[in-house]
């Protein structure tokens, strides 16, 4: 058990469940899973940025990242269908609470003139997207072999049915949102 995970159990899970009033465990919002998105709309002409994106997201998840690609074709843009525009990655389990811990405690507070994650990211159904602009913030990436800072999406996927226990659930686990 990660040590996000442990003090899920202990003290968020208890704490959620006597704010919002549940009488079963099962009703206490969990997390289900972490989505990491980088989107490289120029990797059509090279794809030599795609493998770059691979490897680095790879590195930061701890597991294989996926190439996604194009689903129509568009013009103005220079893209066919099928051609690679980004890669992505799923985390799980232990994965996930890996990832969030060093999210967390580790890569958000590297950023320049932090004061906190607005909570816009918020869906209305508890999920919470943030953009990262520069993923050199992770301890992973070594900022000397970077090429090209590239931003990403995280995505929380929770079990919870609206933003406020969503948000209350990310609260406890000590997302740093802005007062």
């Amino acid at each position: 058990m990660t040590r996000l995970e442990n003090m899920y159990t202990e003290k968020v899970a208890p704490a959620l469940k006597k704010e919002f009033g549940y009488t079963s465990s099962m009703q206490i919002p969990k997390l289900r899973a972490v989505s990491l998105n980088i989107g490289l709309g120029e990797a059509s002409q090279n794809n030599k940025l795609i493998e770059e994106a691979v490897v680095e997201l790879t590195s930061i998840a701890g597991q294989k990242a996926v190439i996604t690609r194009a689903r129509k074709s568009i013009a103005a843009f220079k893209l066919r269908e099928g051609l690679p525009v980004g890669c992505r990655v799923t985390l799980r389990h232990e994965r996930m609470w890996d990832f969030l811990d060093k999210l967390i405690n580790y890569a958000l507070p590297r950023v320049r003139d932090f004061r906190g994650i607005p909570d816009r990211g918020f869906d209305g159904r508890g999920n919470f997207t943030l953009g990262i602009r520069e993923h050199t913030i992770f301890p992973e990436i070594n900022v000397d072999r970077v090429e090209r800072v590239k931003g990403m999406n995280v995505t929380i996927v929770t079990s919870a049915r609206s933003d406020k226990e969503g948000k209350v659930l990310l609260d406890l686990l000590g997302m740093p949102f802005k007062k």
